[in-house]
């Protein structure tokens, strides 16, 4: 497991934007947007738009990812 994050750049309703997360991360958040079977641009803006203005976007996918295997895909939000 990589511990240094890595900075990927992510486009959110046409405007570019750097995400720094662990590879662990990002190998999860690909693959849940593949067995949504949506881009994983698509599924960063739907945790951007659930979360809230006090939480970072990388927090957020990190807190989405925890979720997604703790809970199950219907079990978290968005």
């Amino acid at each position: 497991m990589s511990g240094r994050p890595v900075k990927r750049s992510l486009t959110l309703r046409g405007h570019r934007t750097s995400v720094s997360l662990e590879d662990t991360f990002w190998r999860a958040f690909r693959d849940i947007a593949a067995e949504r079977g949506q881009p994983i641009n698509a599924l960063a803006a739907e945790i951007d738009e659930g979360r809230g203005m006090d939480v970072g976007l990388a927090s957020a996918i990190r807190v989405f990812v925890l979720a997604y295997y703790r809970d199950g895909p219907a079990g978290r939000v968005p």
